[in-house]
């Protein structure tokens, strides 16, 4: 089939996605978080339908789930996208320009608000001129995270069905909720109608970038409740539960903080506090590639709390630690490592040169790991995700698509 023709059915599958805005709200604890991420899962249930899978069903947490059955004996494959974008405080209306044979010069996203992507500050797309690109128009994210990926796979489940005689197993298709808000949708996949063997995601960046190995994380709370006393006889009463939070602050190490890491280097990251005269909460993550360094890191919390509670015996110090998601390396065996020996072979075959990172962050198929799902990530073609200069070139993103096509037919 024509590559001009592919590259149409790619951008109008995906334009049309952005249309639907469908940003995750992570005050609201509700699964799906927005109404705008099932008015997507609906028009994706009647795309698949038209593509003619199988076993379409929409559960109540808004996971969309399919099959197209096998025409041979090979795996079973299954692919996990998200449905919702960002929110970073920018708008939910997504207004996608594309920008034909881009020349090298700044692009003006936005002439009345004076927004210009400048090839100084993001020099990387300077390697695309000459390409068609897809950007924003400066006033939200573009969405590709993960909007690429579901028109990936539809157009590649379309050109599936164009191509009867293509070769493949069983395919599993799930789109799901509120990935950017803690991986919440994935948790509510009906994994009997997910009986596969090893899955993806395609949820990063560049050309030729390929993940399997994440983060371990977990949240936690802490909550201290101190004793209130006027000030005229304070003394020896009154305990601030802002100074234990100060203390217990202090006691981390600032160079093993997200500011001052990279690479596989992890993190504790306080994310919020808020406190009143009796009342304190501190809200904090913990990140580590190594699985006995993460462990560390919550047994040092745990120590440092009890350090707290005899300090101040009349307080009330209370932590709470929560596994999210974990590595996905960990989850690697000789049973499933082919998922990741065929995107490798894959990308040879295509010529695709393999960017092998390890991600600051998680994808839903950290959360798959941790089901026995080994899940990879490979990338869309996008640039500058949760940024309003996020941008997408047209050939990265159908050779992401080729990928996409050859791991369904198998090698």
């Amino acid at each position: 089939m024509n590559e001009a023709i592919i590259k149409e059915k790619l951008q109008e599958n995906f334009l049309s996605y952005l249309a639907i805005p469908s940003q995750s709200d992570e005050k609201n604890p509700n699964v799906p978080s927005s109404v705008g991420q099932l008015l997507l899962v609906q028009k994706l249930e009647k795309d698949l339908e038209d593509l003619g899978l199988v076993d379409i069903a929409i559960n109540e947490f808004g996971v969309l789930q399919a099959k197209l059955p096998a025409n041979n004996t090979t795996y079973n494959i299954g692919w996990v996208c998200h449905l919702d974008t960002v929110d970073v405080g920018l708008s939910d209306q997504i207004n996608p320009q594309v920008i034909k044979n881009y020349d090298g010069k700044d692009i003006v996203l936005n002439e009345k608000e004076n927004i210009v992507f400048s090839t100084k500050e993001n020099p990387e797309i300077l390697s695309y001129m000459g390409d068609d690109i897809i950007v924003t128009d400066g006033r939200s994210v573009l969405g590709a995270d993960n909007k690429a990926a579901i028109a990936n796979v539809i157009t590649a489940l379309w050109y599936l069905k164009e191509n009867p005689d293509i070769n493949h197993g069983n395919i599993y298709i799930a789109f799901v909720p509120d990935e950017e808000i803690g991986l919440r949708g994935v948790r509510k996949i009906d994994f009997e109608k997910f009986p596969v063997d090893f899955a993806y995601t395609i949820d990063c960046c560049a050309l030729g970038e390929l993940v399997y190995e994440t983060f371990n994380a977990a949240s936690g709370v802490i909550k201290i409740k101190g004793v209130s006393a006027h000030p005229m006889s304070a003394k020896g009463v009154l305990v601030n539960p802002i100074m234990i939070a100060h203390d217990f602050i202090s006691m981390l190490d600032r160079a093993k903080m997200p500011e001052n890491t990279e690479n596989r280097e992890g993190y504790v990251w306080i994310t919020d506090i808020k406190s009143d005269v009796l009342n304190c909460r501190i809200d904090f993550n913990i990140r580590n590639h190594d699985k006995e360094k993460f462990e560390e890191s919550k047994t040092y919390l745990l120590d440092a709390i009890e350090i707290l509670k005899k300090r101040y015996k009349s307080a009330e110090i209370e932590i709470d630690i929560e596994d999210t998601y974990a590595n996905i390396l960990d989850s690697v065996d000789e049973n499933n490592e082919v998922a990741i020996e065929n995107l490798k072979d894959i990308y040879q075959k295509l010529e695709i040169d393999p960017k092998i990172i390890p991600m600051r962050g998680g994808t839903d198929g950290s959360y798959l790991s941790t089901r026995g799902i080994l899940t990879p990530n490979y990338f869309t073609g996008a640039h500058n995700f949760h940024s309003n200069k996020e941008f997408l070139p047209m050939n990265s993103f159908y050779k992401s698509f080729k990928v996409t096509v050859e791991l369904m037919r198998g090698i």
